[in-house]
């Protein structure tokens, strides 16, 4: 099947690989000419700028936007629509949030063009075990890319989640989930660092892999993380947030849904980005003017 791809990066080079693998005709496209030159070297049609590769696209066309979301999905989508033409459709596979795919089907409808947004989950693993996919769009546009979806995915690893928005609606919340399960590792495994025994943390990890209720994809990731080094001696504890943490406990908010595990977890990045926190220190003397409870000076 023909499809046109924007965007690179390593997430985005490695599913382009992946639909080499599975036989379809993929036009490539990097705003850096070099990303796109190297794809042509394995197998993928280059085009070095957007009316090149709508040029090559078989009609009716599908392009797969895979760009940070916000600013840049914004121009990409503007961009394509003055190239693109009626039935033509758009894919939005970024991290976008779901109200702004809700805006985006909206706007290229008044072109006539279809708009998928593409929740994607899989990282740089992807491209051996498949992407998880949550698709949302109108029924048509999607079932004529369902051989794109289930070459990217693997067995069982996509659906059709809903209608414009519903993919990075249920990606979202997914990630919000992401957050509360790594924070409950991260402190598990600091009280198993902290404790009196001298634990072998990649061991144990690895055991729970084995039949525990807890073992999951991220504890296996673990295993590999502990295995390098399990004092992290040569890693600062600052944590980014993609966004989409931030969506989700406003989500939460906006429905009154209790999210406690999720919304602190995401105050806790929040927390690892400060050398030395304002907040503790403001504790600090407080417990010392009412208790003459001991403080630490720098």
């Amino acid at each position: 099947m023909d499809l046109g791809f924007i965007g690179l990066g390593r997430m985005g080079a490695n599913m382009v690989r992946r639909l080499l693998q599975e036989k379809h005709h993929v036009i490539a496209y990097n705003r850096t000419a070099e990303k796109t030159q190297e794809i042509m070297t394995e197998g993928a049609d280059g085009a070095f700028t957007l009316a090149e590769l709508v040029g090559k696209l078989e009609k009716p066309r599908a392009v797969w936007v895979m760009v940070p979301s916000g600013d840049a999905t914004e121009s990409m989508i503007a961009e394509l629509l003055k190239l693109l033409e009626p039935g033509d459709t758009i894919v939005d596979g970024g991290n976008s949030n779901f109200h702004d795919s809700v805006r985006h089907h909206a706007k290229v409808a008044e072109h006539g063009v279809n708009f998928i947004d593409a929740g994607v989950s899989g990282g740089i693993w992807g491209l051996k075990i498949g992407y998880c996919l949550m698709v949302g769009g109108e029924p048509e546009p999607v079932k004529r890319l369902e051989p794109i979806f289930r070459s990217l995915a693997p067995e069982n690893g996509y659906l059709h989640a809903g209608g414009p928005g519903a993919g990075h609606y249920v990606k979202m919340i997914h990630n919000g989930i992401e957050y509360g399960l790594m924070q409950a590792y991260a402190e598990g495994f600091e009280i198993l660092h902290a404790a009196d025994y001298k634990l072998d943390l990649a061991a144990i990890a690895d055991l729970w892999m084995h039949g525990s209720v807890v073992r999951s994809w991220l504890l296996e990731l673990t295993v590999s993380a502990f295995s390098q080094d399990q004092d992290f001696n040569q890693l600062r504890g600052w944590v980014a947030d993609s966004g989409e943490g931030r969506w989700t406990v406003q989500e939460a908010i906006d429905k009154d849904v209790p999210a406690p595990v999720i919304t602190l977890s995401l105050l806790n990045r929040f927390r690892s980005r400060q050398d030395d926190s304002y907040q503790a220190k403001v504790l600090a003397a407080l417990r010392n003017e009412f208790g003459g409870h001991a403080v630490k000076t720098e």
